[in-house]
């Protein structure tokens, strides 16, 4: 024998209840025909009659009393698992597992994330930092933040910290005493640079782009390194020129350790998007997230 459906055994229990079809119809908001063609349903699949009806009462049989004593406490334990269910996807907690650029995770979601942990303490935020482009929801995260030119096409994009970045050239005044300074892009092939490699192993060429012209160089150097912090100290000790971030170098060009170099060469680009699949059935730490940073914008 085939099992009951279980919102047959639900209307069979709401009609024996009420003592009326049309009463149980009225408390459920459906046609009383409804609940007849269920009950119908449930009994032709058990074989036994569960509920008495005349023109005046519905009463339970012997056996729809015993069906309803065991029913009523499993029913309450699937209304208290809906209910469960419901209250995540309403509240704000949970987790929420962000996988970002470093750059990122460094210099700029650190103000936001904890914005948004103090106006959402029942949220947990686990972010991972990576400079290679995945499949976010394969890899088991929630969603992602990438620049522009790396978002795909089906995925829901929100801005996210500042909306226009640059990357500027930099060297220390003890390196440009000795080396000089270079003036034009071209200028950068006989001057130490210092490299950037992802985990990818893929060095980055740098780009310049001015009036409508654009140039693409590869340098060479002493250091070519995936950590940034490696990157910026051999800068600030005089060994040769970085192209990176201006975030990054920022304080070392705002204490005199770094200076600018070909200002009128730097690039400016799109800041980064929080991106994620879909807006239906969205967890409810994302959707606070996403909600926070529309609103967050400007700070």
């Amino acid at each position: 024998m085939a099992s009951p459906d279980l919102s047959d055994l639900d209307a069979f229990v709401a009609v024996a209840r009420a003592r009326s079809f049309r009463g149980a119809a009225t408390l459920r908001g459906v046609s009383a025909s409804s609940l007849s063609e269920a009950l119908r349903r449930l009994e032709a699949r058990l074989g036994v009659r569960l509920l008495n009806r005349t023109t005046r009462s519905v009463t339970p049989t012997e056996a729809g009393e015993r069906l309803i004593e065991r029913l009523t406490p499993a029913l309450g334990e699937i209304a208290g698992a809906l209910d469960a269910v419901s209250s995540v996807r309403d509240s704000a907690t949970g987790t929420l597992r962000l996988d970002v650029p470093s750059i990122v995770a460094r210099h700029i979601l650190p103000p936001i994330a904890c914005r948004f942990l103090a106006a959402h303490p029942g949220i947990t935020l686990e972010v991972t930092a990576n400079d290679t482009f995945i499949d976010v929801l394969a890899a088991g995260f929630d969603a992602g933040i990438r620049y522009e030119e790396r978002l795909e096409r089906d995925m829901i994009a929100v801005p996210i910290g500042p909306r226009i970045q640059r990357f500027v050239i930099a060297a220390a005044p003890a390196y440009l005493a000795t080396r000089g300074r270079p003036l034009h892009p071209r200028d950068l092939l006989e001057h130490a640079c210092i490299r950037h490699r992802f985990p990818s192993g893929r060095i980055v060429s740098w780009e310049f782009e001015r009036d409508g012209e654009t140039i693409r160089i590869t340098p060479d150097g002493p250091l070519v390194a995936t950590t940034i912090d490696l990157e910026l100290a051999a800068a600030i000790a005089g060994l040769g020129v970085m192209c990176i971030f201006e975030e990054v170098v920022r304080p070392a060009l705002d204490s005199g350790a770094l200076v600018p170099v070909m200002e009128d060469w730097w690039q400016s680009f799109s800041g980064p998007f929080l991106y994620y699949p879909s807006r239906t059935h969205m967890p409810a730490p994302l959707r606070a997230f996403v909600d926070f940073i529309k609103t967050d914008r400007g700070r």
